[in-house]
């Protein structure tokens, strides 16, 4: 029950890594405490690695929030934790993505990671620190890892730079980002910003590399203190007869494959040859080639099949380095066609298509009432989210069968990517009111299907009529490593994101970054080599921003037809009763009466949604007529509703009606009501007195209009004994 332990202070916060009190059977167990935050590690590793020659590595991560870690219990009706919200599974891939590229190259034993948020202090974000732990997890195991790994959150608020904040609900940040990284280099970045520059961005993301350096400096203490045996590399002779028999064979049929421009049909060529390189090799074993494990075909086959993908990516990137040429035929920097549909789906409320090469989205804009928020509600967040942004890979977008299930990893870090990116333009809730949710549809995929997503998503919200200001676009770049030499590569395919040694995803205005991703497959990234893919970026992002402004580049002057009519209103506080009703009786009978939909807040402010302008009209008037005051000198369309001989009624809306005295109707004298006005007629009346009790009196004079009524001398409230007096001398 020894524990051995490590501490420092990070950010003026006591920070610790401990081993050897729990989790004992794990190989390897993290107790870490930040503050008031507690993370359990673990890392477990099978002792075997599978028996074939696949490069597979089965690895899994999982990031654990437990409701008692903030004294709180589960929703729902079972109160225990069952399915992982949204939230965990994005810090699961945020654990994965750093810790995956620094295994040893040759290890492939399945491996699981389970991180468990076992008590939580909003002061302290246990998701970024996870990234530590589980990294010290793995430098005390014997898991062969090339650590260590740590990562924190940066942010700027008002010119100021913060490393992990507290997790403040609501709170502005114009750059928010996770930096990962080792000694020497960045690993992954991840993060949204309100249109910073690429110089911004770039020092946010050194500050953040400087930021953990102490993190990884306590890691290599408790690993040294542990002195872990590490596994040992069991060295697979490679048939290397084989290998360059593979070679001979496929080299012409994988060069002709890489010249072809169309993903499908080079996909064809290369599963043709990859058929005609098995019979060959089938042939050769029959025949009593040289190669290894002949007794044992299937495993002959796997190998040739696995010598044929290294030589396809030796293949293309030779490609790149020597001719300056990709799979597609284009250079280095360029983009590929784009083409933009709007409107082609009649019905929806904002669609748009934005096609880049073979990459495909519909972008689809669904807008609502406040009730239509997502309501998130987990350890570390309850909020109300009123733009939302979900991302759907069907099979067919890859020319591929496969079972239909809920979204996986993948597709919820893409569309929380794209969501991040487009949020930097939506308009606060003041100017409009509505709930907005983004539906991204991939039709085809060759690479950047999420920043596809970004460039769908701004189309169809200007083809909506949502008032934003610019367009948002997207490109992902990639990046082949020669020795010290690294190339470049802008808007990059699905082979050269598989192939290449980096996706690295920049989204932003024609005025700054607003969101940003980035992954490697190598052991870091140098900073001059981001700097140039991010400058790169730019001049990507510019070219298709312009190419959606010649499709569309302002929002349509008025919303969607189809869009929901949406009115918001301030009542006074204390009407609030009045609108609602005994039971809600009030406000139930307006909605009966009119099909709309009405939400009432506690500050007063009350929003109408209506299919059409004049349900949205009559729904107001009715809200009016429980809640407005007859105001002084203000004038009124009112209706006639009564004559009597000494004036006429006029109800100025439900429930409100005022006296227009025979007097008042003309300038000149009028004998007969009736011979001016009749049951039914609308007419202009100004409010000249406002009687205690709220009784009020009204005028048709053309004079009285002209007058200036706040400033008339308002009636006094007769005494008790006045009105006593005036009973007493009737009698």
């Amino acid at each position: 029950m020894n524990q051995i332990k490590e501490s420092i202070v990070f950010n003026a916060k006591d920070v610790s890594i401990a081993t050897g009190r729990y989790a004992k059977q794990a190989d390897g167990a993290i107790w870490c405490t930040y503050g008031g935050t507690v993370i359990l590690a673990t890392v477990v590793a099978a002792k075997t690695a599978p028996a074939t020659d696949e490069d597979f590595f089965p690895l899994t991560v999982d990031y654990i929030e437990k409701f008692y870690a903030a004294g709180r219990f589960p929703g729902g009706f079972l109160k225990r934790e069952s399915q992982p919200s949204t939230q965990e599974k994005l810090t699961s891939r945020l654990i994965d993505r750093p810790l995956r590229p620094m295994f040893a190259d040759w290890f492939n034993c399945e491996t699981q990671i389970l991180v468990n948020l076992l008590s939580y202090d909003q002061n302290c974000d246990p998701r970024v620190m996870s990234i530590t732990a589980a990294s010290a997890a793995l430098m005390i195991s014997d898991i062969p890892f090339n650590g260590p790994v740590a990562g924190c959150r940066v942010v700027r608020k008002n010119g100021e730079f913060m490393i992990n904040p507290a997790i403040v609900e609501g709170e502005e940040y114009d750059i928010d980002i996770t930096v990962a990284g080792n000694f020497d280099s960045i690993v992954m970045v991840e993060g949204e910003a309100r249109e910073v520059s690429e110089d911004d961005m770039t020092h946010a993301i050194e500050l953040g590399h400087q930021a953990i350096q102490p993190l990884l400096e306590m890691q290599v203490a408790l690993a040294e203190k542990i002195n872990p045996k590490k596994r040992e590399e069991i060295v697979k002779e490679k048939d290397t007869v084989l290998e360059a028999f593979v070679h001979d064979c496929c080299g012409e049929l994988i060069k002709k494959a890489l010249s072809t421009t169309a993903k499908l049909e080079r996909y064809a060529l290369l599963d043709e040859a990859k058929e005609a390189l098995c019979e060959k090799v089938s042939a050769k074993i029959e025949e009593g080639a040289g190669f290894k494990d002949t007794d044992n075909p299937e495993l002959v086959l796997k190998r040739a099949k696995t010598f044929f993908e290294d030589y396809l990516k030796y293949a293309m990137r030779h490609q790149i380095i020597t001719e300056n040429r990709r799979i597609d035929g284009r250079d280095l920097t360029s983009i590929r066609p784009i083409t933009i549909d709007l409107g082609v789906l009649p019905m929806s409320h904002g669609s748009a298509v934005f096609t880049r090469g073979e990459t495909q989205s519909l972008g689809v804009v669904t807008l609502g009432l406040g009730k239509d928020e997502q309501r998130v509600d987990t350890v570390t967040e309850v909020e109300s989210k009123s733009f939302m942004l979900h991302y759907n890979f069907p099979p067919f977008s890859v020319g591929e069968v496969a079972r239909l299930k809920s979204p996986g990893r993948r597709e919820l870090g893409h569309g929380n990517l794209a969501e991040r990116a487009l949020t930097a333009i939506i308009p606060p809730k003041e100017e409009f009111p509505y709930t907005i949710r983004i539906v991204s549809e991939i039709m085809e995929s060759n690479g950047s299907s999420s920043q596809a997503t970004v460039c769908s998503g701004s189309l169809a919200l200007m083809e909506a009529g949502v008032p934003v200001k610019k367009h948002v676009a997207g490109i992902a770049m990639g990046l082949i490593q020669d020795g010290e030499d690294f190339y470049i590569l802008s808007d990059i395919l699905g082979d050269e994101d598989h192939l290449g040694d980096m996706d690295f995803k920049v989204a932003g205005s024609k005025d700054g970054i607003t969101a940003i991703q980035m992954d490697i497959k190598i052991k870091g990234l140098p900073k001059e080599v981001m700097e140039r893919a991010m400058v790169q970026a730019k001049v990507g992002r510019m070219h298709i921003i312009g190419e959606m402004e010649k499709a569309i580049s302002e929002p349509r002057p008025e919303l969607n037809p189809n869009a929901p009519k949406l009115h918001q209103m301030k009542i006074d506080v204390d009407k609030i009763k009045d609108l609602i009703g005994t039971g809600g009786k009030n406000i139930k009978s307006i909605v009966d009466a009119t099909g709309a939909d009405i939400e009432v807040e506690q500050d007063g402010t009350v929003r109408i949604a209506a299919k059409d302008q004049p349900t949205l009209d009559a729904t107001i008037a009715l809200v009016k007529s429980f809640t407005d005051v007859v105001e002084l000198g203000k004038v009124y369309l009112g209706t006639v509703t009564r004559i009597e001989e000494y004036g006429a009624f006029v109800e100025l809306w439900k429930g409100t009606t005022g006296l227009l005295h025979v007097s008042k109707i003309s300038e000149n004298r009028v004998e007969h009501v009736s011979d001016v006005l009749a049951l039914g007629d609308q007419v202009n009346v100004i409010v000249t007195e406002i009687e205690f009790g709220g009784k009020f009196k009204l005028s048709m004079r053309p004079s009285d209009f002209e007058k200036d009524w706040t400033k008339e001398p308002k009636p006094s409230k007769p005494s008790r004994g006045d009105r006593g007096g005036r009973e007493h001398s009737k009698k």
